[in-house]
């Protein structure tokens, strides 16, 4: 897409996906907004909702107006209705589309359904028997919103939304968004929903899924941008930037081995560059811990271990200055990713 703020050519996203072999229960479209509030939660983000809705009821309610061969078209209109308004999107189904006035009309009214969980439910219930295919979303949506307390989403996270339609064609169920309220115009941070038919193209395996994407550059840009970065947790590439200070590395690559075998990040920085300018990588990167390893260490089986945030340093066993770097790392880890 255009490259613009917040988007780029280039990016990270995470993905979680639960595959089915031949089926999958509708139990995991209902777990899957746990999984996207647990993650926000614990980057320390309060503010967001999930918004979902069904495919079926969308493509169900535009058969029953005998429009099931624009259906996609539509759905990608519509799901562009907060960037540029119900009138302009009347304007692009009427005359781009060719959608019957009245039709565009009882489209608009549709998705204008607003309220309460329960409130949107029970307009939809109002709806049922006049499309099959409706009527299984409604019963898909309703089982995924009875079964999220449970999971352990609270009600101010989640909300009902009919404009929610996803861009792409292979979801057939559940779809997800998730905004923060603070920030709409970032757009969807997290989305996604159900896929039956995905695996077709690989495989005549039946594979149904349900999966959901994070923005991470998206996300972490904006944040960055509007300052809820937390700045005092480590961001270093690497917890420990090992110098050797011999011709043999053996020593060296033993305690990187170790170090790493231990949870911690080591980096070995064996390039043949000026003392300072090793300590001046370390500093610019923001690794927390410089080891320096020469033939008195060796001999003396210790580790010289400089803290470079308050400039200490020591001179234990190797086992001893594990412990120690291990400590100030989760000294450090303490706190959210993103402020409140």
């Amino acid at each position: 897409e255009r490259a613009q703020r917040g988007r780029f050519r280039e990016f990270y996203q995470a993905d979680i996906d639960v595959i089915g072999d031949g089926k999958l229960s509708i139990l995991n479209e209902a777990e899957i907004p746990a999984i996207i509030y647990k993650t926000f939660s614990a980057l320390g983000l309060k503010r967001f909702r999930i918004r979902v809705n069904n495919r079926k009821i969308l493509n169900g309610f535009y058969a029953s107006l005998d429009l099931s061969d624009k259906a996609g078209d539509i759905m990608r209109t519509v799901d562009k209705l907060e960037k540029i308004g119900p009138e302009k999107v009347r304007e692009i189904l009427t005359s781009d589309l060719g959608v019957r006035p009245e039709s565009a009309r009882e489209i608009l009214d549709f998705i204008a359904i607003t309220g309460g969980t329960e409130e949107i439910l029970s307009a939809l219930e109002a709806r049922r028997g006049r499309n099959e295919v409706f009527d299984q979303g409604l019963e898909e949506l309703s089982t995924v919103v009875k079964h999220l307390g449970a999971f352990g989403v609270p009600a101010e996270n989640f909300a009902v939304d009919l404009t929610i339609a996803r861009g792409l064609d292979y979801y057939t169920g559940t779809v997800y968004e998730t905004v923060l309220l603070d920030h709409p115009e970032i757009g969807s941070v997290c989305s996604g929903g159900r896929y039956d038919n995905l695996a077709e193209y690989y495989t005549d395996k039946q594979l149904p899924g349900v999966g959901i994407s994070i923005g991470l550059t998206r996300l972490f840009y904006v944040l960055g941008e509007q300052g809820m970065l937390n700045p005092e947790l480590p961001t270093a590439p690497a917890d420990v930037l090992i110098l050797p200070m011999t011709e043999d590395l053996s020593a060296a690559i033993a305690f990187a081995t170790e170090l790493r075998a231990s949870g911690i990040r080591a980096q070995l920085h064996c390039e043949e560059k000026k003392f300072k300018q090793k300590i001046s990588y370390a500093d610019k990167l923001g690794i927390p811990y410089v080891i320096f390893l020469g033939e008195d260490e060796i001999q003396s089986g210790v580790v010289a271990c400089k803290d470079m945030a308050t400039g200490e340093q020591t001179k234990l066993d190797p086992k001893a200055t594990i412990y120690r770097i291990k400590a100030g790392l989760d000294a450090r880890n303490q706190g959210f990713v993103i402020r409140g």
